[in-house]
């Protein structure tokens, strides 16, 4: 396989991957076009690169810049912005598990705790909400509390937890 079909092949399996994520796929293949770029790439040299429209990138990079995965790089004399993302592969990792748990996993917390702290009116079918909710609070609260501590730590944190876990 050449250069361009490897680089094709995997900017279209990390799009694909993203949804996985909870990102769309342009976002996940401009993310994956700078993450293989030698050098920072301007708005332009993205919608060329993947096909897509000025709005579709501006959109996503602002986006992929609320994550705090993509960030502008000044270049001097260039009036173009240009862009790259975090090249550490833990780090990258590390920003995008503390964002998740940021969108997804604390307003389902808010949530279960809300429906949890219900009055009890002493029904069973109340009693049974109250107490499944609590359960599944806890669990939530002790995922996310294990994904805070992974997130906190600096250095190798991914290979790090994994050994612990697997001694």
């Amino acid at each position: 396989m050449d250069y361009q079909k490897a680089k094709e092949k995997f900017i279209g399996t990390w799009g694909s991957l993203g949804t996985l994520w909870g990102i769309n796929k342009a976002m996940a293949q401009i993310q994956a076009l700078l993450f293989i770029s030698t050098k920072a790439l301007s708005m332009e040299d993205i919608m060329e690169e993947l096909k897509i429209s000025r709005g579709n990138t501006s959109m996503n990079l602002r986006q992929l810049m609320d994550w705090g995965i993509v960030t502008k790089e000044l270049i001097p004399g260039e009036r173009k912005e240009f862009f790259t993302t975090e090249k550490d592969v833990q780090e990258l990792a590390r920003i995008v598990a503390k964002e998740r748990s940021r969108r997804e996993i604390k307003p389902v917390i808010k949530v279960l705790e809300d429906v949890s702290s219900i009055k009890d009116d002493g029904t069973e079918k109340t009693k049974e909400l109250i107490k499944q909710t609590k359960a599944l609070k806890n669990l939530t609260d002790d995922l996310d509390t294990l994904m805070n501590k992974l997130v906190d730590q600096k250095q190798n944190w991914l290979t790090k937890s994994v050994f612990k876990l697997m001694k």
